[in-house]
């Protein structure tokens, strides 16, 4: 599971956030055929992705990008952010739940979502959907679906994940990027936890995914550029592992094969 740099100008530190487009979407197409070369036959390939306001093609010219070998068996929306009718929550004023940056253009509405691409070799790969399953909201409805034998139903693909509240940016979350931990989180399990041994992502970052694997209890791979992310990541699974038992790996800036290959275009 993975999120690259969406060519926005970001301010990374040693990575250049601004390439022209066609450039940017031939190296989105490399690290699809790197994961590819990497990943084992029944395997996932989560790519999170999303775009400004102002650009909604992006993610899609990013996914079709990718698609070359790959199978596209889900399409699944990551909800930053969501507002509640009064009239849905019974309460005397609409609930608005999350975050996100806030757009001021008078044509475009707020972005509130991102997209998670889930790419398979074959499209059949079979999902551990009720391991994230939501629970029937009133129990007749069980009785309708005669196949199910528990609680729970699937829960589709709307996942509404916010941002866990910090207090400074700075010390708790310095990356321009992110997502939570629960996003990885879900898409582990989502896969299977009972076929999943190692979890690997290309631009740790600050280290979500990983976190997520070490509380699963995962063996982890994770790489970037930045030394100075993956010393803060290392620390995050130090923590983990502590607090979980997990046996997931501090990332490394660099391994030979495929992972490699698919980092080394994204220095400046």
């Amino acid at each position: 599971m993975t999120s690259p740099p969406y060519n926005l100008g970001q301010p990374y530190r040693v990575y250049r956030d601004r390439r022209p487009r066609d450039d940017y979407l031939a190296w989105i197409g490399s690290l699809g055929r790197a994961v590819r070369h990497a990943l084992s036959p029944d395997g996932s390939f989560f790519l999170n992705i999303g775009g400004p306001p102002s650009d909604p093609w992006l993610p899609f010219d990013v996914a079709r990008a990718v698609a070359d070998g790959w199978h596209l068996q889900n399409v699944i929306h990551w909800i930053k952010s969501i507002v509640l009718d009064r009239s849905v929550t019974g309460l005397d004023r609409d609930l608005a739940v999350g975050h996100y940056r806030p757009v001021g253009s008078r044509r475009y509405l707020h972005g509130t979502q991102e997209y998670v691409f889930h790419f398979t070799r074959t499209g059949t790969v079979p999902l551990d959907r009720l391991a994230i399953g939501a629970p029937y909201a009133h129990p007749s409805n069980r009785a309708r679906w005669k196949r199910s034998a528990v609680d729970r139903r699937c829960r589709g693909n709307s996942w509404f994940l916010p941002y866990p509240t910090i207090q400074r940016r700075a010390t708790e979350r310095p990356h321009p990027a992110t997502f939570p931990e629960s996003l990885p989180e879900w898409c582990y399990r989502l896969h299977g936890l009972a076929r999943l041994t190692t979890a690997a992502d290309p631009f740790v970052g600050l280290g979500a995914s990983a976190v997520a694997a070490a509380r699963l209890g995962l063996g982890f791979r994770g790489w970037d550029i930045d030394r100075e992310y993956l010393t803060f990541a290392a620390r995050r699974i130090e923590r983990a592992r502590t607090t979980s038992g997990g046996r997931a790996t501090a990332p490394v800036p660099r391994e030979p094969g495929a992972a490699r290959r698919a980092r080394a275009a994204s220095r400046p």
